[in-house]
């Protein structure tokens, strides 16, 4: 049998972009995935995986600068992938569950709050996984040393190690300064839809108490919150796939 899933590149202002579709029913499935990784990833695949055991369409692509779309990396910002993530958006038809992991959490909310200024209805739910919600503010920016502070400002760009690759996270003021358009932190958050959190506890890059920090935002719509009390940043163990599955079948269910 050939594989049903489309892989085609689209055009956002000067970058293409990889897009992989599989066709299905809706609620559709529509991933945006974290700071440097790309739409091969575990939690991705396993997404798609679960998407064609239900008869489901899914969608997930690579931002700009990351997996296999064009761009560079160090001219990455939210506002930046934001366009990208709301073009990828556009290919798709009917209601939508949205799953994002870490910075693809930010995005996510911030992907659904652009719809519904928009008049857009069609998102059925959204599934976070250790949201990074304001991150270039409450993650990156408020933690530096002065002499990464220094950096920021004197080099335009901060490096730090990562537990994830050999080559450190290159973070730019471009970076950081377009961030603070978009902090969501401090306001009610309203999502029109229900929303599920999954965190680690053992989460060191989006500590819990910064997903609590986005709970305590959250209280317009219904709001489930799972704490994973082993669970890490990455929370793609076969336990932790489990769950993402059941977040999802659980907003599916008024569906079937």
């Amino acid at each position: 049998m050939n594989d049903p899933i489309t892989s085609r590149r689209i055009a956002v202002g000067d970058r293409e972009i990889a897009v992989k579709q599989r066709p299905g029913d809706t609620p559709s499935l529509f991933w945006l995935g974290g700071f440097k990784s790309d739409m091969e990833g575990s939690k991705a695949i396993a997404l798609d995986a679960f998407a064609e055991d239900k008869g489901l369409a899914c969608t997930r692509f690579d931002y700009s600068g990351h997996g296999v779309s064009g761009g560079d990396f160090l001219d990455g910002t939210i506002s930046r992938w934001l366009e990208e993530a709301l073009a990828v958006f556009a290919q798709t038809e009917g209601p939508q569950i949205i799953i994002g992991s870490s910075m693809g959490g930010w995005l996510a909310m911030l992907l659904n709050k652009a719809l519904r200024e928009a008049g857009e209805t069609r998102i059925a739910g959204i599934v976070l996984i250790a949201p990074a919600i304001d991150m270039t503010q409450d993650l990156m920016r408020a933690t530096f040393t002065d002499q990464e502070r220094r950096d920021l400002v004197e080099k335009g760009r901060v490096e730090q190690p990562s537990d994830y690759s050999d080559e450190p996270y290159v973070l730019t003021r471009d970076l950081i300064e377009d961030g603070e358009k978009h902090l969501m932190f401090g306001a009610p958050i309203e999502t029109g839809c229900p929303v599920h959190i999954l965190q680690g506890a053992r989460d060191t890059d989006v500590p819990a108490d910064h997903a609590i920090k986005l709970l305590s935002h959250l209280m317009l719509d219904p709001v489930t919150f799972t704490l994973v009390p082993e669970g890490d940043h990455r929370l793609s163990t076969p336990e932790d796939l489990d769950r993402l599955r059941a977040a999802i079948s659980a907003m599916l269910r008024p569906q079937e």
